[in-house]
């Protein structure tokens, strides 16, 4: 089934290219020496993502008490990484905006995605995870497979979409009934062709099934129970009707307080409403 998910990704890789940014931000920072000034230099040639990134590091998303009025500044604060992996998820929405919406509804499409990201974070900064925007990416990507899909097999998505709200069966199981594959396949296949970490790509390609992930469970666990949340929330949608049951080994393995759910929900309402109005 992977074979096929990578043959389709590859027939699409001219059309969904990384951003550019992104490649040139990652071969910074993989230098020995480079400063948050190169970071910020690199940021300021675009002044869309420039304005994109200060309006996220001043909002409530991070609650800083003290205004970041520069990139630079930003780096400092928050770290070179985390400030890459921001500016991946805050640019990567402009890749598939030519997505026809005559079957999902990409707005909604991109807040059900935005918000199992921000639950993703929470629940790593819980844990208190060194780099909690990882999370936030991986729960940003988490059905990208779906996009990918809607453009290179619309009809089939169509049948897929279809047959979930006629049959009460589960998105990723009746793609694999039809189409011989599923969307967290095709993610995984497109982080993989994008050469992004494998954190990231076993958290996209095994978010249904956390306990196949080897390299990087609890990336995989969180964006599971995230994307559980988000779904139950009906915060935007996927496609997906149906709130996927939970794998209690991927809750188990978070080792979060059974009483925490109300302190993650706040302060996932704390995060969400401003990320939202900044990348959509």
């Amino acid at each position: 089934m992977l074979s096929k998910a990578t043959n389709l990704v590859q027939g699409i890789r001219t059309v969904v290219s990384l951003p550019s940014i992104y490649m040139r931000l990652t071969k910074v920072i993989n230098q020995r020496i480079s400063s948050a000034k190169d970071i910020g230099k690199i940021v300021s040639d675009d002044p869309g993502l420039t304005a994109r990134l200060l309006r996220v590091v001043n909002s409530a998303y991070f609650g800083f008490p003290q205004k970041i009025e520069t990139v630079s500044h930003a780096v400092t604060i928050i770290g070179t990484q985390q400030l890459v992996d921001l500016a991946l998820a805050t640019s990567v929405i402009k890749v598939f905006k030519k997505i026809p919406q005559d079957i999902v509804d990409m707005e909604s499409f991109w807040k059900h995605s935005l918000a199992c990201g921000v639950f993703a974070r929470v629940l790593a900064g819980q844990r208190r995870e060194t780099n909690v925007e990882r999370y936030f990416v991986a729960g940003l990507l988490h059905d990208i497979g779906e996009v990918i899909i809607l453009t290179k097999n619309s009809e089939q998505a169509r049948q897929a979409l279809d047959r979930c709200k006629k049959s009460g069966e589960l998105l990723h199981e009746v793609e694999e009934k039809i189409m011989g594959y599923n969307h967290a396949e095709v993610g995984f296949a497109l982080l993989k062709t994008w050469n992004l970490s494998s954190g990231l790509q076993e958290a996209v390609g095994y978010h249904h099934h956390p306990q196949q992930a080897t390299k990087s469970p609890l990336e995989a666990a969180s964006v599971h129970v995230a994307e559980i949340m988000a779904i139950a929330l009906q915060l935007g949608s996927s496609g997906e009707d149906l709130v996927p049951p939970l794998d209690p080994k991927a809750w188990n393995s978070l080792n979060l307080p059974a009483n925490i759910s109300r302190f993650i929900i706040d302060e996932f309402e704390r995060q969400y409403y401003d990320i939202v109005d900044i990348i959509l």
